[in-house]
């Protein structure tokens, strides 16, 4: 189990955070039985309404997270059950006891921890370290939402991860009990091997023809040859739509004029700091003599400002710069604290500021460089600004060429050419497509994909031969097919596969014959030990079992062992079956600490798991949870709309 987990950490890590944190998409609702009366309120928790609209847009942001991670692959049928519903709906319910129980204790987040939350997510930083505002306000108009409603909603989750986290922290395996998990992972044991080879069994195997038939007749899915058809189908993709924009120098220019921003560089200066440490909270008595000893060292430089350096070195508290001579190199706006960064902006080149207070203490600051602001021409960023205009105008283009692609593919239903001639689109063909996808094509091949063969291999399509309906395979890409030519499924003629059948009707006969000698071999050595005929000794645990297989693996570790030698039997496939005798059982004299400690956090993670999940219960029947729309009506709210 453990070796599972070390080797798929990012996987289980994404399903105890679907466990941990407040989705809680498996909490059920059965008990809450009590329907009543409601417009558009679908449920009540702590007296506050979770209304059809608040749902829906819940399903939507669902469907789009889905829809990044699996990319061509997903497929909404997949979120449209009841139970995707009712899990749905449950994850809502969790989260407002949540945030109601939150309420109750006077939980909140403050501004500071709101900020270093949303600084601490990736992709918000420019090159230069900066936080790129305009992409933060950007990637939340994506979602339709603003700064001040996003904050407002990640201000409500860290108030209540305070009441979780609460629970998981308190959680916390028994040693005793790592400690005999670890000790059964990593047991040992000595075993030899007797195998009664099928091949050894094959000569007394007679078949007749009759056995034959009758397996045919079994097995005839082994025996189908699929549905087939040739296709045609035409692909409308981004990159068809970019083909047909021409970007204009004036646009360039304007684009240039309305973000010039966006190419300049800010003015950087270049100083070097003495700073006196003292802790914002300390007592006014240290907080005074911190300010006595910077206001000695500005009495120094005053009369010998060359010593800066020299100073510095023997003086500042910041270790970083210190050896430096205090030197802290170039920064821009807003990469030092604010009352630093204003007395920077005060100084000359060469001057030396007064006394600077900061939360860090007091510094003095020396200004040594400055690198005056710029902004790159035109012609420089000419190409770029092309690029950008083309990728904001082929978004739109391609909105009004997917109207076509979809309109024209269903009207002249007869022929993908007038599609393909309208829009400039190739058509392609492909043949022995079937009505499943083909995973040796992958998932990226346009016509393999699984939505778009349901549609190919419609009723209507393969009788009529016309169109398909346009197709979504990919975000922003649109497929239409039709069938040229289609061959039903069949099944290969019984005396095609008659020798194939023989061969595979006498391994089996050869593998039971086998297994019958080995299991009779088993009973009698467990009634009376004998070691003739085993081969030599192999040491095998849970985690070092060689090229034995996962059943023979688990009957050997599953043994009883309380009286040596012990034996265990299992079948190995395409080879027979194996008698094991196990002579010896070992334990490591030392255990790793490091996996010791791994699995010991991960036995506290499913107990988090586990009083997480009766704590949410605990907190929705507190909320006095009421359900008021049966989860089948949700069904109905939706298809209406």
């Amino acid at each position: 189990m453990f070796d599972f987990v070390r080797t798929h950490q990012r996987l289980m890590q994404f399903i105890l955070l679907l466990f941990i944190f407040p989705s809680f998409a498996f909490f059920g609702l059965e008990s809450y039985t009590r329907f009543q009366e409601g417009d558009n309120t679908i449920a009540k928790v702590a007296g506050q309404k979770i209304t059809q609209a608040e749902f829906d847009e819940a399903q939507r942001r669902q469907m789009d997270q889905y829809r990044q991670m699996l990319g061509a692959q997903f497929d909404p049928k997949m979120l449209d059950t009841p139970q995707q519903r009712k899990s749905l709906l449950d994850s809502l319910i969790a989260q407002r006891a949540l945030a109601a129980e939150a309420a109750r204790n006077n939980l909140s987040a403050s501004d500071q921890a709101v900020q270093q939350a949303i600084l601490g997510m990736e992709g918000l930083t420019t090159p230069e370290g900066k936080f790129d505002n305009d992409r933060y306000k950007s990637l939340l108009a994506m979602q339709g939402m603003t700064p001040v409603s996003f904050e407002a909603s990640l201000r409500r989750d860290l108030a209540v991860q305070q009441l979780t986290a609460a629970i998981q922290d308190s959680a916390f395996a028994p040693k005793t009990v790592a400690a005999r998990v670890s000790d059964i992972a990593q047991q040992e044991r000595d075993v030899q091997q007797m195998l009664f080879k099928a091949a050894d069994f094959i000569a007394q195997v007679k078949v007749t023809d009759q056995q034959l038939q009758d397996y045919y007749n079994r097995n005839a899915a082994q025996f189908a040859i699929p549905e087939q058809a040739s296709i045609e189908y035409v692909v409308l993709t981004p990159a068809a739509a970019e083909a047909q924009v021409k970007v204009a120098d004036e646009d360039i220019k304007a684009y240039y004029e309305q973000n010039k921003k966006r190419y300049a560089v800010d003015e950087q200066r270049r100083a070097s700091h003495i700073l006196i440490a003292v802790n914002k909270d300390a007592s006014g008595a240290d907080k005074q003599a911190a300010r006595a000893e910077a206001e000695k060292l500005l009495a120094q430089l005053k009369q010998n400002p060359g010593d800066f350096a020299k100073l510095a070195k023997e003086n500042s508290d910041d270790p970083g710069s210190a050896e430096k001579g205090g030197d802290l190199g170039f920064f821009g706006p807003g990469m030092m604290v604010k009352p630093f960064e204003e007395a920077a902006n005060q100084l000359k080149e060469g001057e030396i500021s007064g006394l600077v207070q900061s939360d860090f203490g007091f510094h003095i600051i020396k200004l040594t460089g400055i690198k005056p602001g710029s902004a790159k021409p035109l012609e420089e960023v000419r190409d770029e600004i092309a690029v950008e205009i083309r990728k904001q105008q082929s978004a739109k283009k391609y909105s009004e060429l997917a109207e076509v692609f979809t309109d024209t593919v269903y009207e002249q239903a007869d022929s993908l050419k007038p599609v393909a001639d309208k829009l400039g689109l190739k058509i392609e063909t492909a043949a022995n497509v079937t009505r499943e996808s083909n995973p040796a094509l992958g998932p990226n091949v346009p016509f393999n994909h699984q939505k778009f063969l349901t549609a190919l291999f419609s009723n209507d399509t393969i009788r009529n031969k016309r169109n398909t309906e346009a197709v979504e395979v990919a975000p922003n890409t649109l497929i239409a097919g039709r069938i040229v030519a289609h061959k039903p499924a069949s099944k290969r003629p019984f005396e095609e596969v008659k020798e194939v059948i023989r061969e595979r009707v006498v391994q089996e006969d050869a593998l039971k014959l086998a297994r019958q000698a080995g299991e009779a071999k088993l009973a009698a050595l467990k009634a009376k030990d004998d070691a003739a005929g085993f081969g030599s000794v192999k040491t095998v645990s849970r985690s070092k079992h060689e090229d034995m297989s996962p059943a023979a693996l688990a009957a050997v570790m599953k043994a009883d062992t309380s009286k040596l030698p012990a034996y265990a039997g299992a079948e190995v496939p395409q080879q027979g079956y194996a008698v094991y005798r196990i002579v010896k059982v070992a334990q490591p004299a030392t255990a790793e600490a490091a996996r010791r400690q791994a699995e010991e956090q991960q036995i506290a993670g499913i107990i988090a798991q586990q009083q997480t999940v009766a704590y949410v219960e605990a907190l929705k029947q507190k909320a006095k949870t009421k359900l008021l729309k049966p989860v089948e009506e949700l069904n109905k709210a939706e298809t209406a709309q």
